[in-house]
C-alpha cells in the first residue's frame, strides 16, 4: 500500500506543479486587468495574435525540428489517434448537451481538450521530477525523449486546433449555420471606401485628418489596391454563385480547415521532410545551418510566447467576470452539471479508454513504433482539462459577452482540479512500462 502511495505521489506532485503554473499565469492575467494593463479589447487582440502568429510559429519550429524522412512514419499514429478521439469527443459532447439540455459551449468544452500549454508544462514538470526516466530505453537521451514528446503533443495540437476552428463555430451555434457578422466589418468597409476619395499623398481618416490609423502608403496605391480587391471579390462571388449547393458546402467546410495552425504545421512538415531545408533551418552554422542562428531562433522565440499569453487572456476574462460579480451583475453562469460532466469525461472516462487501448496496440501488435514515449503520449492525449483556445474560439465566433465570461470561469475551475490528471499519468506510466517488458 505504501509503495503504491509513493508511486502516486510523484506524478501527483508533477500534475500539481503544472496546474499551479497554469493557475498562477491566469492570476497574472487577472492582475494585468485589475491594474488596467490589459483591457478586454487588448485581450481579444492578444488571443487572435496567439492563434494566428504564435501557435503557427511554434508548430513550424517543433514539427520541423522533429519531423524528418526517417521519423515521419512515427507521427502517423499520432495523427490518426488525434482525429479519432476528437471526433468521438465531439459526438459525445453533442449528445450529452442535447440530452441534458446544457449550454452550447459545453459541447466544444467536451470535444476539445488542452493539447498545448498544459501537456508541455506537464512534461516539463514530470521531467524535472525524474519520473519519465522509467520509460526511457537504453541509449535514449532524456532531452531528446522530451523533445519528441513535445513534438507528438504539438502534432495532436495541430489536429485539435484545426478541428476547433473548422467545426467549433458550428458546435457553438447548433441551430444557426450562418456566422455572425464580424464586428469590424463596417469599419473595414469605411476604410476601403476612403481609398476612392480625393487626397494628396496619403489616405486620410474619416475627418480628413492624418492620424495613427492612416495608411502610410500613397493614396493612389491604396485606391488601386482597393479597386483590384473589389474586382477580384466580385468575380469570385459570381463564380461561387454558379456552383451547385453541394459544391459550395464542400468548399466551405474545406476552407474552414485552411487556418493558421494547420498552415504552420504544413510549413514545418515541408521543412522537416526536405533534407536541404532541414539542414538550413536546424543544423549548426558550421554544418550548413545558415538560417539557424537568426531565422529559426526568431521563429522559436515567437512560438514560445503562445502558451503563456493564451492563458493570460483567460485571466483577463476572469477579471471581467469577477468585476461583474462584485457589482451584482450577471457574470456568466456555470452549472454544476456542466462542470461535473466535462470533468468526468476528460479526467476519468478517456483515460479508461485510451490507456488499455494503447497498451494493447503497443504490446500485442506492431502498429506502433518502438518508442515508449510515443505510447505514453498517446495514452495522455485525450486526457486533461478543456482547451484554453476556447476563449479564442468565442472571439472568432462572436459569442455573447456572458458566454465568454462563463467560459473563463469554467476554465479556471477546470484547471483548479487539474491535479486529477495524476491518475491518468500514473496509469500511462505503468502501462508503458508493462508494454516495454512485453
Amino acid at each position: 500500500m505504501g509503495v503504491a502511495i509513493a508511486e502516486l505521489m510523484v506524478p501527483f506532485m508533477g500534475a500539481i506543479q503544472a496546474s499551479v503554473s497554469v493557475l498562477l499565469t491566469i492570476f497574472f492575467g487577472v492582475l494585468c486587468a485589475q491594474f488596467n494593463l490589459l483591457s478586454g479589447r487588448s485581450a481579444k487582440e492578444v488571443s487572435s495574435t496567439c492563434v494566428r502568429v504564435f501557435l503557427p510559429a511554434l508548430l513550424i519550429y517543433k514539427v520541423g525540428s522533429n519531423l524528418q524522412q526517417g521519423t515521419a512514419v512515427r507521427y502517423l499514429p499520432v495523427l490518426i489517434w488525434a482525429v479519432v478521439y476528437n471526433v468521438i469527443s465531439m459526438l459525445l459532447g453533442v449528445a450529452a448537451t442535447r440530452i441534458l439540455k446544457l449550454p452550447s459551449w459545453v459541447t466544444p468544452a467536451i470535444a476539445f481538450n488542452n493539447t498545448t500549454s498544459l501537456p508541455l508544462l506537464l512534461i516539463q514538470s514530470l521531467n524535472a521530477t525524474g519520473i519519465l526516466a522509467t520509460i526511457l530505453q537504453d541509449g535514449d537521451n532524456a532531452a531528446d525523449a522530451i523533445d519528441r514528446a513535445e513534438s507528438y503533443f504539438l502534432i495532436n495540437s495541430m489536429v485539435s486546433n484545426s478541428l476547433t476552428f473548422a467545426l467549433g463555430p458550428r458546435l457553438l451555434r447548433p441551430n444557426d449555420e450562418d456566422a455572425p457578422e464580424h464586428e469590424d466589418t463596417e469599419e473595414d468597409d469605411a476604410q476601403d471606401d476612403q481609398g476612392d476619395g480625393e487626397g494628396s499623398d496619403m489616405e486620410r481618416g474619416p475627418d480628413g485628418v492624418i492620424d495613427e490609423d492612416t495608411s502610410l502608403l500613397p493614396q493612389r496605391l491604396v485606391r488601386h489596391t482597393n479597386r483590384t480587391g473589389r474586382r477580384a471579390y466580385n468575380k469570385g462571388q459570381r463564380r461561387w454563385e454558379n456552383l451547385s449547393p453541394w459544391a459550395q458546402e464542400t468548399l466551405d467546410v474545406l476552407y474552414q480547415f485552411a487556418n493558421a495552425p494547420i498552415i504552420g504545421a504544413i510549413i514545418g512538415a515541408i521543412i522537416g521532410l526536405t533534407p536541404p531545408l532541414h539542414r538550413l533551418f536546424f543544423n549548426d552554422s558550421t554544418e550548413g545551418g545558415y538560417l539557424n542562428a537568426w531565422l529559426t531562433t526568431a521563429i522559436k522565440n515567437v512560438g514560445d510566447l503562445f502558451a503563456s499569453l493564451q492563458i493570460i487572456v483567460v485571466g483577463v476574462k476572469l477579471s471581467q467576470s469577477l468585476r461583474k460579480m462584485k457589482r451584482g451583475e450577471d457574470s456568466g453562469e456555470v452549472s454544476k452539471t456542466s462542470f461535473a460532466l466535462v470533468t468526468l469525461v476528460r479526467f476519468f472516462i478517456w483515460p479508461l479508454i485510451s490507456i488499455p487501448l494503447i497498451w494493447a496496440l503497443a504490446s500485442k501488435t506492431d502498429l506502433l513504433a518502438d518508442d515508449p514515449m510515443l505510447w505514453f503520449v498517446l495514452m495522455l492525449m485525450p486526457c486533461g482539462p478543456p482547451a484554453m483556445i476556447l476563449v479564442a474560439l468565442t472571439e472568432v465566433n462572436g459569442s455573447p459577452e456572458m458566454e465568454k465570461l462563463a467560459i473563463a470561469k469554467f476554465l479556471t475551475m477546470s484547471y483548479a482540479v487539474t491535479p486529477l490528471i495524476c491518475f491518468a499519468v500514473v496509469g500511462s506510466l505503468k502501462a508503458s512500462e508493462a508494454a516495454i517488458s512485453r
